[in-house]
């Protein structure tokens, strides 16, 4: 009898210790306070600072946009292509364009053209920043860029029927400096070799271009 009691009393002994062992545990989890997970964030859209002869102009790029096209103007950027180009058409009504010739209208070599990504949701509206290229090659663009001056949806991807109409691609957008972009946009133009019209009577040079560390953004 002693035994089985013994027995008897452990197994009820061992049956409370469980019991207090549950109870702590769900007094413990219903105490837990919910640990906090850190999100990630996104990176800050890279920034450029065009400093012309004008003024300076800070573009905001969208990589996430058109990945390629900015790849290939911040190559550019680093190896100082653009450092002593001019500004070579300006229509005061549509657009200003640079990144092709010296001060004394050469043209710089450039690099291989890529693939054009204009089928990307942005716009060429006031402001926006889009890869210059031959409206009868879609995959022509190499360093020329342009400022649209006004909305100009028509320079929009629209269909894959022609190259015209596979647009222009947008990849950056001013955020400060349309005040230059407006003066350099009123400036007076002419005809010079080689280029045929709207290059500016006096130069507008690209002085340099220069990348915002992520701490000046």
């Amino acid at each position: 009898m002693a035994s089985i009691a013994g027995s008897f009393w452990s197994v009820r002994m061992s049956a409370h210790h469980w019991f207090a062992c549950v109870m702590l545990v769900c007094a413990s989890a219903a105490t837990a306070q919910p640990v906090a997970v850190a999100l990630p964030t996104a990176a800050p859209a890279p920034r450029v600072t065009v400093h012309t002869s004008m003024g300076e102009i800070v573009i905001e790029l969208a990589p996430d946009k058109a990945p390629a096209t900015v790849e290939n103007f911040l190559g550019y950027v680093r190896e100082g292509f653009y450092n002593g180009t001019i500004v070579h058409r300006v229509i005061d009504n549509l657009l200003i364009q640079g990144g092709a010739y010296t001060v004394d209208l050469q043209a710089k070599p450039t690099h291989a053209p890529f693939a054009l990504e204009s089928n990307n949701g942005l716009s060429n509206l006031r402001g926006t920043v889009a890869a210059a290229r031959a409206p009868s090659a879609a995959d022509s663009a190499t360093a020329q860029f342009f400022i649209n001056v006004v909305d100009n949806p028509r320079f929009d991807y629209s269909s894959d029927s022609s190259d015209f109409t596979k647009g222009f691609a947008v990849f950056g957008k001013v955020v400060s400096g349309m005040d230059v972009v407006d003066r350099i946009r009123l400036v007076p133009t002419q005809a010079q070799d080689p280029l045929p019209r709207d290059v500016p009577v006096t130069p507008i040079v690209i002085e340099r271009i220069e990348v915002l560390a992520a701490a000046q953004q």
